[in-house]
């Protein structure tokens, strides 16, 4: 089996739409996500696998540094957008990664017209950009399980107070 270099799954908006066009072509469902991905953590890691079980193709549309800095602050990001889309497209989960500079994913998200919009479940799901353009063509919009505990944000604040991150544990029954 021939394993795709991770840099090669990172595409321009229209390598994306030509790569989900040929996918469509051949009968496959397209599932699409979109986030920062700054210290990628076993939440990303299980939502991205999550997202991917629902159809054929993942694609991950990645906040550029610039829309990054506007959504989340001026310390943000961390790790810069093209070591974020070669870490995520390593992941044998997703097929391609698109970076988008807007604010939010919708020209993109409108641009590949997935079957499946998927977003993390700490997202409510009006407030899911994409959401009404997703139902319209017929697409559904799912939300994803979170891991309790794990968030970039969390990671980073203990970081800065010198705190080192909790591992998520699981609750189990008494023995």
């Amino acid at each position: 089996m021939r394993v795709a270099k991770a840099r090669t799954k990172v595409l321009t908006r229209a390598a994306a739409v030509r790569a989900v066009r040929a996918a469509r072509r051949r009968g496959e469902r397209v599932v699409f996500t979109n986030g920062c991905f700054d210290l990628l953590h076993v939440g990303h890691v299980r939502s991205l696998e999550q997202a991917r079980a629902q159809g054929d193709r993942l694609v991950v549309a990645l906040n550029t540094d610039a829309s990054v800095r506007r959504n989340k602050g001026p310390g943000r990001p961390i790790v810069p957008a093209r070591q974020r889309a070669e870490v995520l497209a390593a992941l044998g989960c997703v097929d391609f990664v698109v970076l988008f500079a807007e604010a939010t994913p919708l020209a993109t998200l409108e641009a590949l017209r997935p079957d499946v919009l998927a977003k993390g479940g700490d997202w409510a799901l009006d407030a899911i950009v994409g959401r009404a353009e997703v139902e319209s063509w017929g697409g559904r919009v799912l939300r994803l399980r979170e891991v309790p505990g794990v968030r970039t944000t969390l990671i980073a604040e203990k970081r800065k107070s010198g705190r080192r991150p909790r591992a998520a544990s699981r609750r189990r029954g008494k023995s």
